[in-house]
């Protein structure tokens, strides 16, 4: 079988170590299962998309544990966590910190930089959309380059820096939707629906009584680092390689495809294949296996293609959206 991977390891040295990591992720699944009932495929999507060092946006209406879900990945994983609420007149100073100018004993001015928020490790962004277009652009700005300018000068973000976004898909008045080029900054959209009936019926048991249940930290922030360097060392079968790029590039318009012809205005670009990549790895590390299937590639292609696609007037006329074009082009891979 022939492997792509980033570099030339040790297989030997490559199965022991996921063999741990495999442990570590156990853990960490059991953890946020007393805390986060349901919801297994968005908390699956959450922590594939850190463990593949990248960036998630979630999306769904309010009151669905989205804030409680980062709390608790923050507790679990062992990160310093913070929490900024996006509203229209914030600034980007609020979010990436500014300049004060202080006086010393004997009278002597001069700046110090007192930082904002975004130096954490793990950051909710709740309601994004919220925040004007500038604002989001220093956001978006520091989750791309992983540090801060300010006043010419460059201060490196904490490692590893995750952004979680939140977004509510329902109040739309009042808010500036992400451009679509801002979007392709996050390795994924995740959609949280409503729960299950048991689920929910959980929730309303264990969570309404005097002692709720509360995660306690399982690993740390250099393990989590391990874990992610792992997973960009993991091989890849050359059948899943080829299952990634056929899907990506099946999705743009131009190729032959007639259904993404017809319906699709715009489509993925090669960071789209990139993130199929490394999710593909670590959601097979998080299911316990040792390499990536096409199954991975099947599973991880709405939420990592789906807000790096536009339909055309045409389709959105007919009520189409993109979930249903990305179904039929997984439907159609071999």
């Amino acid at each position: 079988m022939s492997v792509h991977a980033a570099e030339t390891v040790d297989e030997t040295q490559i199965v022991a170590e996921a063999e741990q990591a495999l442990k570590d992720i156990a853990t960490v699944k059991a953890e946020i299962a007393n805390v986060i009932f349901g919801q297994e495929r968005v908390v699956e999507n959450a922590i594939v998309s850190i463990l593949s060092g990248g960036h998630a946006l979630l999306v769904g209406v309010p009151g669905l544990a989205k804030t409680k879900l980062v709390d608790t990945l923050g507790t679990v994983l062992g990160l310093d966590s913070g929490r900024v609420q996006f509203t229209p007149d914030l600034m980007p100073a609020d979010i990436l910190g500014s300049e004060v100018l202080d006086e010393d004993e004997h009278g002597k001015r001069q700046f110090r930089f007192v930082k904002g928020p975004v130096f954490t490790q793990l950051l909710m962004a709740d309601e994004i959309n919220r925040a004007s277009p500038r604002t989001q652009s220093a956001l978006l700005q520091s989750m791309q380059e992983y540090h801060v300018t300010v006043a010419g000068r460059h201060y490196d973000l904490p490692a590893p820096f995750h952004v979680l976004a939140t977004q509510n898909p329902l109040e739309q008045e009042g808010t500036y939707p992400l451009p679509e080029a801002q979007l392709d900054r996050f390795l994924m959209q995740i959609d949280i629906s409503y729960p299950e009936l048991e689920a929910e019926k959980r929730i309303l048991l264990d969570t309404t009584g005097i002692d709720a249940a509360v995660a306690r930290p399982v690993i740390g922030a250099a393990r989590l680092q391990d874990l992610q360097r792992l997973v960009r060392r993991m091989p890849v079968p050359e059948s899943v390689v080829a299952a990634i790029l056929a899907l990506v590039r099946s999705a743009r318009p131009g190729t032959g495809i007639e259904t993404t012809d017809k319906n699709v205005a715009w489509g993925p670009g090669p960071r789209a294949s990139q993130s199929l990549m490394l999710c593909a790895r670590a959601r097979a590390l998080y299911d316990g296996r040792f390499a990536p299937s096409v199954d991975d590639v099947r599973a991880l292609a709405e939420p990592i293609l789906k807000h790096r696609m536009a339909l055309t007037f045409a389709a959105r006329a007919e009520g189409m959206d993109v979930g249903t074009v990305i179904a039929g082009l997984v439907d159609a891979m071999e």
